[in-house]
């Protein structure tokens, strides 16, 4: 790919009360898209769980993240519960849509949220409802594994902090702003799904079920992860790729997939890197 380094400020970055029209008219924009989009949403819960798990997953909820304000991590955990909530026990019924922004909504003070992390505009910085894209990735790790047909996902333009612990490959989350960066998954198959979250003392859990035992699953792994410096800034690129396979027969492989290619600027200094001209073009 050929890397451009230089990357002009929005006007938007340049004057906040215009930032602030932008969000406004795009989640205008949205809203209108909801009612008109012939789209069925889900909405309807179960606290009975659907009888078959097709993959479950657990994120840490304090993470060392460089010299972080701590307090925005505790703050985090309180709107994760908030958020969690709203989602928990969901079902995704044949030809239904999943919603991230519509299911959770507008973070907001009076609704009990907290100033907690965000990514934005190349940083990390405080925000009412910070944190909540924790749920957004796990779900969305949790729905590559499954049949379900991921159909609106966004991911960060920037790695801000070196990886602790990471279990994930890097890029294989999703993250959500509302309500025009939403996260939303089709169901085209005949079963019904379900999503069910939790925490521990330490974790955020989840998991995704389905109302009929598969014959096939899912694995997801990384390929082409490189830490590449280009005059002086940093980047991490990979690759994400599924297989699927059969439980039964040995696991016979029945497809592999590229889900996707990742490329991001990275804000700290990595422990190994390749250097590489801004102007040399690097195969993917």
């Amino acid at each position: 790919m050929n890397v451009k380094l230089r990357k002009r400020k929005l006007i938007s970055q340049r004057h906040p009360i215009l930032y602030f029209i932008a969000v406004w008219a795009r989640r205008v924009q949205r809203k209108a898209v909801w009612l008109f989009d012939n789209k069925k949403y889900s909405t309807a819960k179960s606290t009975e769980k659907l009888p078959f798990r097709i993959k479950k997953h657990q994120s840490v909820l304090l993470k060392k993240l460089g010299e972080n304000n701590m307090q925005l991590q505790i703050n985090k955990v309180t709107n994760l519960k908030i958020a969690a909530a709203q989602i928990n026990n969901i079902l995704i019924r044949p030809k239904e849509t999943f919603s991230f922004c519509k299911l959770v909504g507008l973070p907001t003070v009076k609704k009990g949220y907290l100033p907690g992390m965000e990514l934005s505009f190349g940083e990390a910085r405080a925000g009412i409802g910070g944190g909540i894209c924790q749920i957004s990735n796990l779900i969305h790790w949790l729905v590559i594994h499954s049949p379900l047909t991921v159909n609106e996902r966004y991911h960060h333009s920037f790695d801000p902090f070196p990886d602790d612990g990471r279990v994930l490959p890097f890029g294989s989350g999703a993250t959500v702003f509302y309500n025009y960066r939403d996260y939303q998954f089709t169901n085209n198959t005949p079963y019904t799904f379900q999503i069910n979250l939790w925490f521990t003392d330490k974790c955020l859990e989840g998991e995704l079920r389905i109302d009929q035992e598969l014959d096939f699953a899912y694995h997801v792994f990384e390929k082409e992860h490189q830490f590449l410096k280009i005059d002086n800034q940093f980047f991490r690129k990979n690759e994400i790729w599924r297989e699927k396979f059969l439980k039964f027969q040995g696991g016979k492989v029945l497809e592999t997939e590229l889900l996707t290619k990742n490329f991001a600027r990275v804000t700290y200094v990595p422990t190994a890197y390749i250097e590489i001209s801004a102007d040399q073009n690097t195969a993917d």
